[in-house]
């Protein structure tokens, strides 16, 4: 598997100055909802410490956990595919630390530098790829027949 990519450290400098320009400090407190699946997507987060859950309903009781983030993880994409709403929850495993961004004020500093725009949905791309795959590896892990004995 390839290593994660980190949002903020993956942009050139000059259009990292530019975007965390944009940034401002939220902290959430351990086991906070941070957004619930179908929410409206206006934001979103790279966390500078702690932990978040991502999380699936998967009945009215139960939710699992489909991925766990960390420091300098991207917390947050739906804001850029419509409809702009939520795919996952999420929630503080600990308390968290994060950048928050507005998403209307990033897509309006992307129209203004399209070539910032250009690099920060690759990166965004990059990351959900990644995720995938990891979230691929882990199914096959769990759900791939298990071979006892073969040679």
């Amino acid at each position: 598997m390839t290593k994660a990519i980190k949002l903020l450290t993956a942009l050139p400098p000059d259009q990292r100055r530019r975007l965390t320009a944009l940034a401002r400090e939220v902290s959430f407190p351990e086991d906070t909802r941070i957004f619930e699946a179908g929410g409206r997507a206006d934001r979103f987060w790279v966390i500078r410490s702690g932990a978040v859950s991502l999380t699936q309903q998967v009945t009215s009781l139960q939710r699992v956990t489909v991925a766990s983030l960390g420091a300098g993880d991207l917390l947050g994409w739906s804001w850029l595919f419509p409809p702009y709403e939520w795919d996952f929850g999420a929630e503080a495993f600990s308390p968290v630390r994060a950048y928050e961004f507005d998403a209307s004020a990033v897509l309006a500093l992307c129209e203004e530098d399209p070539q910032l725009g250009i690099v920060l949905v690759r990166t965004v791309a990059e990351i959900l790829a990644h995720r995938l795959e990891t979230t691929r590896g882990r199914l096959m892990e769990t759900y791939a027949p298990h071979r006892h004995g073969s040679l």
